[in-house]
C-alpha cells in the first residue's frame, strides 16, 4: 500500500501550504512517511494526533504471534453486524465551483488523493444536493442563478423539468472526474426544497408540499435520478427533504412525519415503476427533532405505517441538535432499517483542531457505526478561504469550513481541516462492503475501537484514544497479532491481511 501523508501538499504540484496552516489553532509539524513513498510491512497504521504532530502519518508494523499474552489483547469474534457503504463529504455547487477553479493537473491530484482507493484515501460516499442549497452561488460569474437558489423545474409544469445549468456546469463534470477515478462511489441525493410552484406558499423558504403535487414531486425525483445515472452517477439513495423541520435555511421546506409517510407512498411506487432501485432514506435531520415534541421519533412514526415502511430503507441524521444516543432507540425499535449520518459542519463558531478531530470521530464516526450506521457524509468537501461561495440569500452559513480549504490567492493551495482527517481515517481501512465484526478483550475508559472485515479479506480497525497518555493494544486473529501503541489524544487506523 502507498500512503500520501501531506495530502494536498505532496499530492499537488507547487503546493505551498504548511502544516501549521493545515492545523488552524492546533499547530505542530507533520511526522511519518512522505506521500510518495510506499511503506512495506505486514500491517499499516495511519495516525493523526490532536496536537498536530502526526497528520495521517503512516507506519509499518511487523506481525507477532497470535497467542500473545499481553494484558492489552483484543481478539476478533464471530459476531457480524452491518455492512458499510463508505464515508465522504457533500459535493455542493460551491465545492465543485472551487474544484473547477483549480487547473486540471492539481484538481486531478486532489481528486485522486480523496477518492482513489489505492493511491489516495478511498472516499466512496458523496452527498449531492437535488437543486440548490445554501452553497450554490457562483459569485455571479455565469449569471445562471442570481442568488444561488434554483431547482430543476422552476417554471410550473413537469414538462419544464430540465437539468439546471449550474449543476451541468459545475457538479456533473466533477462527478464524472470522480467516477473515472473510483467507479464504486455512491451518491446520496437530498433536495433543500421542492420547486416553488409545488408548495403551499410559492416560496423558497418554509411552507409545505401541496398534496395535489405529490405525484409531480415524485416524478421530479425520478427524472433527476435518471438524468444523473445517464451521466454515470450511481444515485444510491435519496432523502425526500433535507432538514424537514427547518424552515429557516436559504432554501427549505417543511415535511412533517405524517407528510413524509404519505409522500413516500407516492415516491416509492414512482421509483419502482421507473425501474429504479434507489433507496429512500427519511428524516435527514437532527437527533433532537429541533425541539418539536410532535415530531419526536419521526422515523419510527413513518415506519409504523406498513405501506410507507415497505418503501423506506432507513433514516439519515444530522448532529446540529441532540445526541447520537437517539439512534439507540431507533435501532432498537426498527432493527431492520438502515442508518446513515448525512451532514455535520465545522466553522468559526466551534473549530479547534484538537477538539473537532476527537469529538467528531467519536460521535459521528464511531458513534454512528456502533449503532449500525452504514455510512457517513459530512458537509462541504471544499470551500475557499472566504468560506464560500455561499448563496447570496438569508439563511446561508457564512462561517463554515469545508473538509478542505482552497486558497483564493492561487487556486491550487489546499489546506485540510479535521473533517478531511476524519474521512481519511475511516475510508482508508474500512472498504465499501466491509462488515463490522465483534471484539473481546482489553477495554479502558477513553479508549474506543471497532474492527471490520473487508471484502478483500483484510482487516480494518479504527481506534480513538482520548486519554492524555498513550495506550498499547494488541489485536489478535487466528493467524497473527498486530501490536500498536496509540498516542495520547489520537486517532489510529490499522489495516492488514492475514
Amino acid at each position: 500500500m502507498k500512503l500520501p501523508i501531506k495530502i494536498l501538499v505532496a499530492g499537488l504540484l507547487a503546493c505551498s501550504c504548511s502544516c501549521n496552516k493545515n492545523v488552524p489553532q492546533g499547530g505542530g509539524e507533520n511526522g511519518g512517511q512522505d506521500g510518495h513513498e510506499a511503506v512495506q510491512a505486514d500491517a499499516l497504521a495511519y495516525v493523526t494526533t490532536a496536537d498536530g504532530s502526526k497528520l495521517f502519518s503512516s507506519e509499518g508494523i511487523a506481525f507477532g504471534e497470535p497467542s500473545s499474552m499481553s494484558p492489552y489483547v483484543v481478539r476478533f469474534t464471530s459476531d457480524e453486524y452491518q455492512t458499510i457503504d463508505g464515508f465522504g463529504a457533500a459535493l455542493t455547487v460551491s465545492s465543485c465551483y472551487n474544484l473547477l477553479r483549480m487547473d486540471a493537473e492539481n484538481r486531478t491530484a486532489f481528486l485522486k488523493q480523496m477518492f482513489d482507493p489505492e493511491s489516495g484515501v478511498g472516499s466512496s460516499l458523496i452527498r449531492v444536493c437535488i437543486g440548490g442549497s445554501d452553497f450554490s452561488w457562483d459569485y455571479g460569474d455565469s449569471g445562471l442563478s442570481p442568488d444561488g437558489r434554483f431547482t430543476w423545474c422552476d417554471t410550473e409544469g413537469m414538462s419544464n423539468f430540465a437539468p439546471h445549468p449550474m449543476d451541468v456546469k459545475y457538479v456533473v463534470p466533477v462527478l464524472k472526474e470522480i467516477y473515472a477515478i473510483n467507479p464504486a462511489v455512491k451518491v446520496i441525493g437530498s433536495p433543500w426544497t421542492a420547486p416553488q410552484w409545488m408548495k403551499e406558499n410559492y416560496s423558497w423558504t418554509g411552507s409545505h408540499l401541496r398534496k395535489d403535487r405529490y405525484a409531480d414531486y415524485a416524478q421530479y425525483f425520478v427524472k433527476w435520478i435518471q438524468y444523473m445515472q445517464d451521466q454515470g452517477a450511481d444515485i444510491y439513495a435519496v432523502t425526500p427533504e433535507n432538514e424537514p423541520l427547518n424552515a429557516g435555511n436559504s432554501m427549505s421546506m417543511l415535511m412533517y412525519w405524517d407528510e413524509c409517510r404519505d409522500f413516500v407512498k407516492v415516491l416509492g411506487p414512482a421509483l419502482r415503476d421507473a425501474g429504479l432501485d434507489t433507496k429512500i432514506l427519511i428524516f435527514d435531520h437532527n437527533y433532537n427533532y429541533d425541539g418539536l415534541a410532535e415530531q419526536k421519533e419521526y422515523p419510527l412514526k413513518v415506519y409504523s405505517d406498513p405501506e410507507a415502511s415497505k418503501y423506506v430503507a432507513g433514516s439519515a441524521w444530522h448532529n446540529y441538535g441532540g445526541n447520537v444516543s437517539e439512534l439507540d432507540k431507533i435501532t432498537a425499535q426498527a432493527p431492520d432499517k438502515e442508518i446513515y449520518f448525512t451532514e455535520a459542519s465545522i466553522g468559526t463558531w466551534n473549530y479547534s483542531f484538537a477538539s473537532c478531530l476527537i469529538n467528531d470521530f467519536r460521535d459521528i464516526f464511531l458513534g454512528t457505526l456502533s449503532r449500525g450506521g452504514r455510512g457517513v457524509t459530512l458537509w462541504n468537501l471544499m470551500l475557499d478561504d472566504k468560506k464560500g461561495p455561499y448563496t447570496n440569500a438569508g439563511g446561508s452559513c457564512t462561517t463554515c469550513y469545508g473538509a478542505v480549504t482552497l486558497l483564493s490567492s492561487d487556486h491550487k493551495t489546499v489546506e485540510p481541516y479535521t473533517h478531511y482527517y476524519n474521512i481519511a481515517h475511516a475510508s482508508k481501512v474500512i472498504l465499501p462492503g466491509a462488515v463490522r465484526i465483534g471484539t473481546s478483550g482489553y477495554t479502558a475508559s477513553g479508549l474506543t475501537y471497532q474492527a471490520y472485515r473487508n471484502p478483500d479479506g483484510s482487516y480494518g480497525v479504527i481506534v480513538l484514544n482520548e486519554n492524555p497518555a498513550s495506550q498499547q493494544l494488541v489485536f489478535c486473529t487466528s493467524e497473527h497479532s498486530v501490536k500498536y501503541t496509540v498516542p495520547a489524544k489520537a486517532i489510529v487506523s490499522l489495516r492488514w491481511k492475514d
